[in-house]
């Protein structure tokens, strides 16, 4: 994740499709990628998505650390249903669904779901599959009242 994060503030040449398709578990067709880059025309469009490896805090005093704890008071006292769907090929996130089933209440009973053959990007390798999760999470909760 080191690593990762020095690359996005480092490297002259920011590939956002070729980063998404990296963290892919299949292969992403040549116009989704170019599809990725299309909000990019060049590396001064760049300054946002570099700055999302920097979004998670790295020390205990990173500035980020703040909004993420905060964060995670809402979550901890989060009620309403709460799904995870992850990945099983996820090298990133994988586990983190673990830590959100334990912390968020709403997550408790929940038809948790994990992925098969995705990587990090689900809604590229097996976004019909989370379309679907979501899409029956919703109608399953949708008389949910907290």
């Amino acid at each position: 994740f080191f690593r990762w994060r020095e690359f996005s503030q480092t490297t002259p040449a920011f590939d956002v499709g070729a980063i998404v398709a990296k963290g892919c578990a299949r292969p992403m067709p040549p116009e989704v990628v170019a599809a990725y880059d299309a909000p990019f025309p060049d590396d001064s469009y760049k300054a946002g998505a570099r700055q999302f490896p920097m979004l998670v805090p790295a020390t205990p005093d990173d500035p980020q650390t703040v909004g993420n704890r905060r964060a995670w008071e809402v979550l901890g006292a989060w009620k309403k249903p709460f799904l995870t769907a992850f990945s099983d090929q996820d090298p990133i996130t994988r586990g983190g669904e673990l830590i959100m089933q334990g912390i968020v209440p709403g997550a408790q009973g929940q038809p948790h779901v994990t992925l098969e053959g995705g990587g990090h990007f689900l809604q590229e390798d097996v976004g019909e599959a989370l379309a679907k999760t979501v899409i029956d999470f919703i109608r399953a909760t949708q008389g949910f009242e907290p």
